[in-house]
């Protein structure tokens, strides 16, 4: 499982990649995805500072994705935010644990981590927002019917 702050600032990204551009206040964007405003602004300020996003001043500014959204992994963000899933740690705690002497869930962890690291290198926010812009049109699509 992803931490709270990786899940976060991929919620974040998405919504800049769904903007096409258009450059976005912190504020907006916390309230669209039901995040945390101060924690949001910590987490686009490091994502920042890693060159995931460019701020612009003025009338006009706001938050906007420094490069395009099918260039942006989600194992990158992983590891820009310092995600627990890619340390090489036992699950358990257990400092002796190693492929010769593994904890009793070992195996099952190390095949399950490869998993789940192979599918955020693949997955990429343009994947992620294109996901989200199919709901959202079945959505709109129930709705009218219903009506």
């Amino acid at each position: 499982m992803l931490s709270q702050t990786v899940g976060y600032a991929i919620r974040a990204l998405t919504y800049l990649a769904r903007m096409k551009d258009r450059p976005v206040l912190v504020r907006e964007i916390s309230e669209a995805t039901n995040t945390p405003y101060a924690f949001l602004a910590k987490i686009i300020n490091t994502l920042g500072r890693k060159q995931f996003v460019v701020t612009q001043r003025g009338i006009r500014g706001g938050i906007s994705l420094a490069r395009k959204p099918e260039s942006i992994t989600l194992c990158e963000l992983c590891a820009a935010l310092d995600d627990p899933l890619l340390n090489k740690r036992c699950i358990l705690g257990m400092p002796d644990c190693s492929d010769k002497n593994g904890c009793p869930i070992h195996r099952f962890w190390k095949n399950h981590r490869k998993e789940e690291i192979e599918f955020l290198s693949k997955t990429t926010l343009a994947d992620i927002a294109t996901i989200l812009d199919r709901q959202k049109r079945a959505q709109e699509r129930k709705h009218k019917k219903n009506q």
